[in-house]
Order: structure tokens, then sequence, then C-alpha cells
């Protein structure tokens, strides 16, 4: 069986190529879609939400803080983006969304849904 003897100098090439083809791929494999800047704020008072209609960019995940200034609690939901979470009464929650195709996608509030509507326009 042969031993395959390796110089010193190309030992350290062959490590570097390693460690930053290692480095690239745990880049590319870490990298995911932008996010929208910051939270696209929403806010429940009077069992409504405000705005009622709120522009966020299409094709990035983005957060959504939800505000509930009632002192009763409300859940928010959707059945257009994967949301349905419990905003306590005087509390605040965030809910994080996949990106959306341009379009008009609803929300309500459980709790009192005549009243509590609500979308995101993605554009």
């Amino acid at each position: 069986m042969r031993i395959l003897r390796i110089r010193k100098s190309s030992q350290h090439i062959l490590v570097s190529a390693a460690l930053l083809l290692a480095a690239a791929l745990a880049l590319r494999l870490g990298a995911g879609p932008a996010h929208a800047a910051a939270p696209v704020a929403v806010v429940i008072a009077g069992h409504r939400f405000t705005p009622p209609e709120v522009a966020v960019p299409a094709g990035v995940p983005l957060t959504l803080r939800v505000e509930n200034h009632d002192p009763t609690p409300e859940e928010f939901e959707s059945h257009e983006f994967p949301a349905e979470k419990l905003v306590p009464g005087g509390g605040a929650i965030l809910l994080h969304i996949p990106p959306l195709k341009p379009g008009r996608y609803r929300f309500f509030g459980d709790y009192h849904p005549a009243t509590a509507q609500g979308a995101l326009v993605a554009r």
C-alpha cells in the first residue's frame, strides 16, 4: 500500500481551500430571503385594526407587530396567510409571515370579526 505524502505548502493550500469552501457553504445555506427592514405595526383599538389596510413588500418574509390597546384579548387570525395568535389586552405580539405574492391578504380578530377586520397588501 502506497502512502501519499503532501508537502507542507500543499497542505496549507488544501486546508485554506477547504476552509473557504466550508465558509461559502455556511453562508449560502444560512442565507434566506431578505426580511423587510422593520416590523410592520397594526394596532387594535375599539375592536378595530388601525390602519385597516397595510402595504407590505411582496416576496420577502416580514414581521408583523400587533398591539392591543383594548383591555380585552383579541385573537389575530387569517385564512389567507399563516396566522393565528392571541393578543392579550394591553399587550403585543410578533408574527413572522413568510414571503407573500403580490395581492391582498385579509386578517381579522376572531373575537370581534364584525369590526376587527384588516388586510395586508403585498406589492
